[in-house]
């Protein structure tokens, strides 16, 4: 008799609750849509525009400027839920949590970012998150959770 693997629990896979923050919902969404979907993904560049108007080509290119340094650096895997999930994982909030705090906190920043990335190398990402998070703030649309 063959025994099937546990059942994996969704706050196991899931533990974080989507933030609060409309403008991190905005990254999130465009995250899992550009994680699945490539960078030119629709969706995620409907969103910006919509969130954004007009001026949505800065931040949209932020974006996919982060999701390509993330994919570039990274030596661990990054879990990305998918757009329907309700719930973030560790890796999403913790990507969450270096855009909201990038700024003002740098160095937990850092910290954040060698552990999502797996690496000590990671000025490049790093210097690319805090353009993404400048860029939502001129628009008067900081990041927080």
């Amino acid at each position: 008799m063959t025994q099937l693997p546990a059942p994996v629990l969704t706050t196991n896979a899931l533990p974080h609750a989507l933030p609060d923050c409309p403008n991190a919902r905005v990254i999130l969404f465009a995250m899992r849509r550009m994680g699945a979907h490539g960078l030119s993904d629709a969706r995620a560049a409907h969103g910006f525009f919509t969130g954004f108007g007009e001026a949505f080509r800065r931040p949209l290119l932020l974006m996919r400027a982060l999701m390509a340094d993330l994919a570039g650096n990274a030596t661990v895997p990054i879990a990305i839920a998918p757009c329907c999930c309700a719930r973030m994982t560790a890796s999403e909030q913790v990507l969450l949590a270096i855009l909201a705090r990038v700024e003002t906190r740098t160095e937990g920043a850092r910290l954040l970012m060698e552990d999502l990335l797996g690496q000590r190398h990671v000025d490049g990402a790093l210097a690319s998150a805090a353009a993404l998070a400048a860029a939502f703030a001129d628009e008067g649309r900081p990041v927080c959770l």
